[in-house]
């Protein structure tokens, strides 16, 4: 008879966390070099920069659009389908892109299909699956794992991108990193739920869908949760588009920029790590307000004082610290008050508000920059929402939500 000790039991919890965090690698990292492939393609085919670019604001909206209906299908269906289907379109979009001629076509490879994928194979899906497939005690850690296997793969694509586009060109490259996300196919076998561990056997798994979605609508923490996470993605999409030129514009070169995106991914592993071990000691909602109020301050300094390249370094690898590791917390907080069964949908939810604010820190980064020739107001914004997001996590109550039908069968009388 097989044993049975302790080693075998960590062994399955370590194989999820491995192939989740391959994946999540996997997925992140080609989206982190789309702007190494901006000017070749734009030459090639003879465009302006905005046709590129709004392709990959359209990817970017419909990543948050998608991810609710792609974590409600993985909840329902299981998360190694969604990631088999991500992973298919995601390798359709990349090898589409090098014949995508026109515009349209662009959008369409780039844009659409690209940003459904990331819906259905990106860390949100893995997090959903993390918390219904380990244990209690390894999952805020394995939230911190795959959000910072995301940074690990931004941090090893960019020059990996850089150097086969040298190499072999742009659009050989593209069909290398399409072949790259058919692994995602069989990794995706490690997150299948057992029939042992089904939905029915987790927490509120009597529940419908629609029973979740009015449970989670009718609790205040969920919105609170909601409305703060729109700040982070506010910050990373600004931050990831603008910082370069800005730092140009205070006389910088633009090495001293790619050297600041590079510290931020690097330093984000650490923080999304120390983020994920601190989730499980610490209440998550003092972890999200510090976070908040740490960038409010961090960024107050970067603007006020002088920009060197010193000083933006150092803002490097600080944000880093700061900037995905709001996920493990986040996440961890949804799956305290909802429990596994509908975690990956109700987080999709929250990460559409994460969305919105990508969304739009990209384009009124542009837009500010063209009416008033610098930045100054999104920083403020930046400063001012840091300090709301701060404050609107510390009231969230972090406690498991009474599941409506659980209520309602305690409450009639034996007969």
């Amino acid at each position: 008879m097989p044993a049975t000790g302790p080693a075998q039991k960590t062994r399955a919890p370590l194989l999820i966390i491995l192939c989740g965090c391959a994946i999540a690698c996997l997925t992140f990292g080609p989206r982190a070099t789309s702007g190494l492939f901006l000017t070749p393609i734009s030459d090639a085919n003879g465009w302006g920069r905005d046709v590129f670019a709004m392709s990959f604001a359209i990817q970017n909206l419909l990543w948050g659009v998608g991810q609710p209906f792609a974590g409600g299908i993985a909840d329902k269906f299981g998360a190694r389908r969604v990631l088999i289907v991500g992973g298919l379109l995601y390798a359709a979009g990349l090898a589409l892109m090098p014949v995508s001629g026109a515009p349209v076509a662009m959008h369409f490879s780039a844009g659409v299909l690209i940003g459904f994928a990331l819906s259905g194979a990106s860390f949100s899906i893995i997090i959903g699956a993390f918390g219904k497939l380990l244990p209690e005690e390894w999952r805020t850690m394995g939230f911190g794992f795959a959000t910072a296997a995301g940074s690990f793969g931004q941090f090893l694509f960019t020059p990996l991108a850089a150097n086969l586009i040298q190499s072999v060109g742009w659009q050989e490259t593209l069909l290398i990193f399409a072949a790259l996300m058919l692994l995602v196919l069989p990794l995706s076998l490690a997150l299948a739920t057992p029939k042992a561990e089904g939905a029915s056997l987790l927490p509120g798994g009597n529940q419908s869908i629609a029973q979740a979605l009015a449970e989670a609508f009718s609790t205040p923490s969920y919105w609170l949760l909601v409305i703060g996470f729109f700040t982070c993605g506010f910050h990373l999409a600004f931050i990831t588009v603008h910082l370069p030129p800005f730092l140009i514009d205070k006389g910088l070169s633009p090495a001293i920029g790619g050297w600041t995106l590079a510290l931020i991914g690097l330093f984000n592993i650490v923080g999304s790590l120390s983020s994920g071990a601190l989730s499980g000691r610490l209440p998550k909602r003092h972890i999200l307000a510090g976070i908040y109020f740490a960038r409010a301050v961090l960024i107050s300094a970067f603007v006020f004082l002088p920009v060197t390249p010193a000083t933006a370094l150092a803002f490097g690898g600080g944000i880093g610290l700061l900037w995905l590791s709001t996920i493990p917390p986040t996440s961890g907080l949804v799956a305290t008050m909802f429990g596994p069964r509908y975690m990956t949908m109700l987080y999709g939810i929250v990460f559409l508000s994460h969305q919105i604010g990508s969304f739009l820190g990209a384009w009124l980064g542009g837009v500010v920059y063209k009416a008033t020739g610098n930045y100054d107001l999104i920083w403020q914004l930046c400063i001012a929402f840091s300090i709301m997001s701060a404050l609107v996590n510390l009231p969230i109550r972090e406690r498991p939500v009474a599941h409506r039908p659980a209520r309602h069968a305690v409450s009639r009388p034996p007969r």
